[in-house]
C-alpha cells in the first residue's frame, strides 16, 4: 500500500506543479487555493508512504514522478520542445525511479 501512496503523491505533485504556473504568482485566487490543496493532498500521501518505505527513497521517486510527470505535461500540452535529448533525459528518471523500487 506504501508504494501506492507514494505513486499518488507523485501524480498530485505533477498537478500541483502544473497549477502553480496558473496562479501566476498567488495573484490568481481560484489556481491559488487549487495548489495549495493538491500540495497538501501530495504531502500528506507521501507521509503515508513514509510509514514504510525509507524516506531517501520515497523523496526520489516522489520527486523523479514529479519531474518526469511535469515535463511530459509541458512536452505534450504546453507546446515545450520534444527533443530527443529531453526524452532520452526523462527515461533515465522513470530508469532510476524503477531501480529504485526494485531494489526497496
Amino acid at each position: 500500500m506504501a508504494w501506492t501512496w507514494l505513486a499518488i503523491a507523485g501524480g498530485f505533485e505533477v498537478v500541483w506543479a502544473v497549477l502553480l504556473k496558473y496562479t501566476e504568482g498567488f495573484t490568481r485566487p481560484l489556481p491559488s487555493i487549487a495548489t495549495l490543496a493538491t500540495m497538501g493532498v501530495s504531502f500528506y500521501c507521501m507521509s503515508r508512504a513514509l510509514q514504510v518505505l525509507p524516506m531517501g527513497t520515497v523523496y526520489a521517486v516522489w520527486v523523479g514522478i514529479g519531474a518526469a510527470g511535469t515535463a511530459l505535461w509541458g512536452m505534450t500540452v504546453e507546446g515545450e520542445p520534444a527533443t530527443a535529448a529531453r526524452i532520452l533525459c526523462l527515461a533515465l528518471i522513470l530508469a532510476g525511479v524503477a531501480g529504485l523500487k526494485a531494489s526497496a
